[in-house]
């Protein structure tokens, strides 16, 4: 397949190709495709040539300045959704929600990330359980962003186990706060992408939003908040059963967590699979089962996932 740009601006072609040609590249590794250039002319080979094709002519027309590489990225992300989209009916193409934060226009990148957005929207506990870069955790903090924003919640409430990995934070250097610290990171992370450093530094000395390991939510009842537990795979039944009794008049609660990924003990069992069993069936619970399509990070990361799934360890005799 040939793609041409008659009369094209070099600049904008350097721009299209990035330096030594990266955004090329990207294109290739997403789409396991080869393109070839001469000058304005682009030779496309494999399976999804026409799709890098019209990629290519949609990044040329934004191309006037330097493209973003995660620009690039979440197109490619996008471009591998786009059959699945396009069965999505009119009804919930007009309806996909648009979170309130910092990020104008945020939504779900697939059309299980919308499912779970509507499902968190219109229900007062929801499960988001899936692999590594589905968005499961961003998607859970903004909806409590965008509930804080419309007045739904007074507070927004985020929790993790602080226990990974077989470390006791009895072996970490340094206080109570600092030993817990690097376990709720990525909430901090995401919280400030969303809210920005200085109004969710203003929330936080406010106690408006609260970030704390799951052992800090014993005898507590949380009225009128937006509750998340990331990482939930790595709770015991017990603390799982704690965790959702927790939950007071007018909350809203998101538990999120990879079950490929325990960290407990192998005699010990997760208690997201066990809630998952036991409260499948339940009214006003929603479930999203996200798969390994439905990743939004660097185009290589959901094939990194399908290599490890598909690997077979050898065992001995």
């Amino acid at each position: 397949m040939q793609i041409a740009f008659p009369d094209a601006d070099n600049t904008r072609l350097a721009n299209l190709c990035g330096v030594l040609d990266e955004n090329l590249r990207q294109i290739e590794t997403a789409l396991n495709v080869t393109i070839a250039r001469r000058g304005e002319v682009f030779n496309l080979g494999g399976a999804q040539a026409a799709t890098a094709g019209r990629l290519l002519k949609n990044f040329y027309q934004r191309a006037k300045k330097p493209l973003d590489l995660e620009e690039i990225q979440l197109a490619l992300v996008e471009a591998n959704h786009q059959a699945d989209l396009a069965r999505t009916d009119k009804a919930q193409e007009t309806d996909m929600p648009v979170l309130m934060t910092r990020r104008a226009g945020l939504h779900g990148r697939t059309t299980r990330q919308n499912q779970y957005i509507r499902q968190i929207l219109e229900h007062d506990v929801t499960f988001g359980i899936g692999p590594a870069g589905t968005g499961k955790t961003y998607l859970a903090v903004a909806c409590a962003v965008d509930a804080l924003e419309r007045d739904l919640v007074r507070r927004i409430i985020l929790v993790r186990p602080a226990v990974e990995a077989g470390e006791r934070l009895g072996f970490l250097p340094g206080d109570l706060v600092q030993k817990v610290d690097p376990y709720l990171r990525p909430l901090y992370d995401a919280l400030y992408d969303l809210m920005g450093i200085e109004k969710a530094t203003r929330q936080f000395e406010k106690a408006v939003i609260e970030i704390a390991p799951l052992a800090f939510m014993r005898g507590r009842t949380l009225n009128h908040a937006f509750i998340s537990l990331d990482e939930a795979q790595n709770t015991t039944p017990e603390h799982m059963k704690m965790f959702l009794t927790r939950i007071g008049f007018g909350s809203k609660t998101v538990i999120t967590g990879d079950v490929t990924q325990i960290d407990l003990q192998r005699s010990q069992k997760s208690g997201l699979v066990e809630a998952a069993e036991i409260l499948s069936e339940v009214r006003g619970i929603a479930f999203t089962q996200f798969k390994n399509e439905d990743v939004v990070r660097h185009p290589l990361v959901a094939r990194i996932i399908e290599a490890y799934d598909a690997h077979k360890p050898s065992t001995k005799p």
